[in-house]
This record gives structure tokens, sequence and C-alpha cells, in this order.
């Protein structure tokens, strides 16, 4: 009588375990120190069934040495396993005589093990140990069982209430994150919020996001959160059929990989090495029809992911759908609107640009008139003589920009003829050769070849040589070199004539390398930066193209090629 009772206090104490602890841990070391000191044992241990290896680990220990308190168990191995394969206490009167034992701690003689069960699933075992032969009786298993039961039932309703304080956690989490996310506009803050808030939620070793190229229908990593600082500039691009990751995308489902070392993954091999990573857990990235990415999640260990972790992390990911479509929108609209305020420039320069065009045209008037009453005339020796037709051609030139100009920038179709592309070159060199003295500028020209033939606006060509000639004296304040060459070239569509321009500058910095073509665009002091756009629709409306081919801090080599007249239609 007095031994049930003191098993009923036993009972009582483990079950108040509830109400006076949170930690399960707590309440582990808690029960099996009653266990150890209702049944007398010199050493015991409480071993949980971890659902990512299926091993047996020791998740609490009484008496037991230090080295052996981290042990693991397969299933059936061992007493401690047998009896959670078998879901059956076991006695062991003498472990000597007992092939299942293995020696734990030396001067053991006899044990005892119970299986922790709830709803006919093995959740560990509770071990106890003897340093004295059949120091246990059937009596003491049964209360054994009875206090494994009940400590069972504790530890269950505190790991339900943990797992709900953390549910609570990682919901308050999900919405923290959505509004940190939403008020996000710039892409690349918004997906570097979305691997870090994921990594944070799901507790895993590293996070990626990668968006989908619908055009060569491929994976490139934009995001990487976890990553050591040398592993910080990795680039990776993937076909869908390459990898796991890639399922995701094409099933839009989630997909899990239990150990990615024992799988043909072709992605991330480096990473997965370098950083020990193991599992996998990889969710689509869609809003509505439209495919986005993926987001991975990654552990350094084995790991299961439950439904609940894959729950919160789809959730996680149609957040970040969201967040990405919406700062993929509001950068439209800022485009939109600076387009706009582009445009609005463009059109108060043109009114302004009329309005000059206007002033010019009657000073210009009295300048042909003054010029052609001097009635210069010069002997084809006389440099002068040259020099007189480069003026009155200029001021035909000029003439044609103020008419294009007053009416609304409509080239006249007369202006149009063929020329001798090294002709057209050497007379604009000529144009510029005191201003490339008063420079310290050295000129040379190169053709390659003399006989090409094109067909447009000389003016209009002479224009973008020379922008480009003066583009780069300016980037040689102290002097330098100015290397012009010519030659034939093929593409898709026939013959070109190629023009190089290379000077020794100073070269175009690296933010300005993509801009240089765009409206308003100025690395200079003084000018609103049109020089290099109104080159750029002169060449295209010639059928042509101008590209920066190269630039360092040693020079810039800019380039452009216009098409050449068929050798048949040169007759």
């Amino acid at each position: 009588m007095k031994e049930d009772r003191k098993v009923i206090d036993s009972l009582y104490r483990i079950s108040s375990l509830v109400s006076s602890t949170e930690n399960p841990q707590d309440a582990l070391k808690a029960i099996l120190e009653e266990i150890v000191r209702i049944l007398g044992a010199t050493s015991a241990s409480i071993a949980l069934i971890n659902p990512d290896t299926e091993r047996l680990e020791v998740e609490v220990s009484f008496g037991l040495p230090d080295e052996n308190s981290n042990i693991e168990l397969r299933l059936g191995e061992g007493v401690t396993g047998w009896v959670a394969l078998h879901q059956k206490p076991l006695l062991v009167p003498d472990v000597s005589a007992d092939t299942r034992y293995i020696e734990v701690k030396p001067g053991v003689r006899s044990e005892m093990a119970v299986p922790m069960e709830d709803r006919g699933n093995t959740l560990g075992v509770v071990n106890v140990d003897s340093d004295n032969v059949n120091a246990f009786s059937e009596q003491d298993l049964q209360t054994m069982s009875l206090l494994a039961t009940e400590a069972t039932r504790v530890v269950s309703k505190l790991w339900l209430i943990d797992q709900l304080r953390t549910y609570k956690d990682r919901l308050q989490a999900l919405v923290n994150t959505g509004q940190n996310l939403v008020s996000k506009r710039d892409p690349g803050a918004v997906l570097d919020g979305i691997t870090e808030e994921a990594r944070s939620i799901l507790d895993c070793r590293i996070c990626a996001l990668f968006l989908f190229d619908h055009q060569s229908k491929t994976l490139e990593l934009h995001s990487l959160s976890g990553i050591s600082d040398d592993l910080k500039d990795y680039k990776e691009r993937l076909s869908l059929e390459d990898s796991a990751v890639g399922s995701a995308i094409l099933r839009r489902k989630q997909v899990e990989v239990s150990d990615l070392r024992r799988t043909e993954e072709h992605h991330f091999t480096t990473i997965i090495g370098r950083e020990g990573l193991v599992s996998l857990l990889s969710s689509p990235l869609h809003f509505e029809n439209e495919v986005i990415g993926v987001l991975n999640a990654y552990t350094d260990n084995p790991h299961r992911f439950s439904d609940d972790e894959k729950e919160i992390f789809g959730t996680l990911a149609s957040l970040g759908s969201v967040a990405i479509v919406n700062a993929r929108l509001y950068s439209r609209v800022f485009s939109s609107e600076e387009t706009l305020r582009h445009n609005e420039r463009l059109t108060t320069l043109g009114l302004l640009a009329a309005e000059i065009a206007h002033e010019i045209r009657n000073p210009l008037t009295v300048i042909r008139l003054l010029f052609e009453s001097l009635d210069l005339h010069f002997s084809t020796e006389d440099m002068r003589h040259r020099d007189a037709a480069i003026i009155g051609e200029k001021l035909d030139q000029l003439e044609g920009i103020v008419t294009r100009v007053l009416s609304f920038g409509k080239s006249g179709s007369g202006l149009h003829a063929r020329w001798n592309f090294s002709a057209v070159i050497r007379d604009t060199l000529h144009l510029v050769r005191l201003k490339l003295e008063q420079s310290r500028v050295s000129a040379t020209y190169e053709p390659k070849d003399e006989a090409l033939t094109i067909e447009g606006s000389k003016a209009q060509i002479q224009q973008v040589l020379l922008n480009l000639i003066i583009n780069a004296m300016q980037a040689m304040p102290a002097g330098g070199s100015v290397k012009v060459a010519s030659y034939r070239d093929t593409n898709e569509n026939g013959p070109i004539a190629v023009v190089e321009i290379t000077d020794t500058g100073h070269g175009i910095s690296k933010e300005k390398r993509d801009q240089i073509f765009d409206s308003f665009l100025s690395g200079k002091h003084r000018g609103v930066g049109l020089g290099l756009t109104i080159v750029k629709r002169i060449v295209e409306s010639h059928r042509g193209r101008i590209e920066l081919a190269q630039t360092s801090a040693n020079g810039t080599t800019m380039r452009f090629w216009l098409p050449v007249v068929p050798e048949h239609r040169q007759l």
C-alpha cells in the first residue's frame, strides 16, 4: 500500500509539470529524476526518435559518462533500440546474458526499458540501469510503464504548447514580413528581404532566390542569405531540366530533397560542398498565372521538413511573389514618370530651338549675302580657295539646319546624295585642324579602303564625325592623340563602311557607360548632354549603328557603321 502511494505521488508530480514548466527539456529532466528516485536506479536516460534520421538520440541522462550522452542508436539496436522497434517493455535481469545489450556505462548489471507511446506512435524510450543483478522486478517494470505513460502525456502537451507558441511566432513573423516587404520599393532590396526572412522563419542554414527568365527558360540566382563572405558574389544560371529546383517551376509544387549529397543535383555544387548542405525545400514563386521564380531553403543537417514548415514556407513564397510584382510595378511607374518628365523637357527644348532658329535665320541671311558680295576667288593651289568653299558649304548647312528646325526636324530628301566616305572623313578633319592644334591633339587617319561609297546627308554625317572627334578632344584636356580608321565589313544586310575613332583620354566611368546615348546625360560641366543622342539618331536614320567599342583609363574607341552603296548602284 505504501509503495502504491509512492507511485501515485510520483505520477502527480509528473503530471503537475504541465503547469509548472514551459520547457519540454526541463520537464524531461524532472521526469527522469523522479523515475530514478522511485526505482532506485544508478543510471538512466530518455532517448527520443529523431524523425529526420529515424535514430534514437539521448535527450536527457542521469549517471552516464559525458562522452556517452550523445550516443545514437538505430531502431532495433541494443536494448533501447529493441524496445523502440517492438513497442514493448523489456526487463533484463542480467545484461551479461542478453546479446542485445550494448555497454554504455561500465559496471551495469541489469536494465529496464519501456517505450514512450502517443496514439500508437513510439516517440522514444525510457531506460534505467542498476549495478546489481536482478535489481528490478516485474512490478518495477509495470511502475516504470505507468510513469513513462504519464511522462509521455505531459511531454506531448508541452511539445504541443511549444509548437503552438512557435506557430504564433511564425505567424507574427509572416505578418511583419508581409508589411516589411510591401513597404520596399527597390527590387533588389525586396529579393534580399525575402531570403533573409525565410532563413529566419525556417531557421535554416542558407536561403536562395532564383528568378525565372521567360525568354531563355532558365533560372538565375539573384539573392543569397547566410552565405560565407567569400561566396557573396556567387552567380548561377540553371535550365529547368537540370535540377529539382526546376521541377518546382515545371510542376508548380514544392519539392523536397532529403539528402543533396546522394542526388544528382546540378546546382550549387560548390556551395553544397563548401557549406555542408544536406536537405533542400524548394517552393515556386508565382503570381496568378505568371511564374516568377523559386525560393529555396537549405539545411546543414539531415532534415525532414514537416507539413507545417512546408505550409509556412509556401505562404512566405506567396508573400514574396506579391512583393516582387509590387516592386516591379513601382519601378514601371517611376520609369513612366521619368519618361514623361523627359518628354516635357524635350518638348520645351524643341520650342526653344524653334525660337532660336527663327532668330538665327535673319543674321545668317545677312552673313550669306555679305560673303557672296566679297567675290572671293583664289587659285586652286591656295589654301584659302578650299577654306572659302568650305565656308560657303557650311553656310548652306546652317541654312538647312535652321529650315529643318523650323519645320519640326523633317529632313528634306534633297539633302541625300552619294559620297566617298574617305573624302567626307578627310573634309571633317580639315574642318577641325585648327581646334586640334589649339588643344595639342594630333590626328591621324588610316583608311583601309578608299572606294567606300555611302548614301545620305554629308552635313549630318560630318556632324556625327565632328561630335565624336570633339568629344575625344575634350577627354584629353592635357593633349593627346586621335586615331581615325575606316574599313569595309559585312553584316546580315550586306557590306558596310565602319569608322573607329580612338583617343588617349581618361575614358568613360562605369556608371555612365550604359547611358551615354541617353538625352540630358553629360559628364561635362557645360552642356545639356544631347550630343551623342543626336549622333545616334543621325546614324540610325542612315540605317547604321553606333556603339562604345571599348573604354578604359587609357582611352576610348567609338565605332559606327553605315551601309555601303552596292557597286551596281554606283554607276
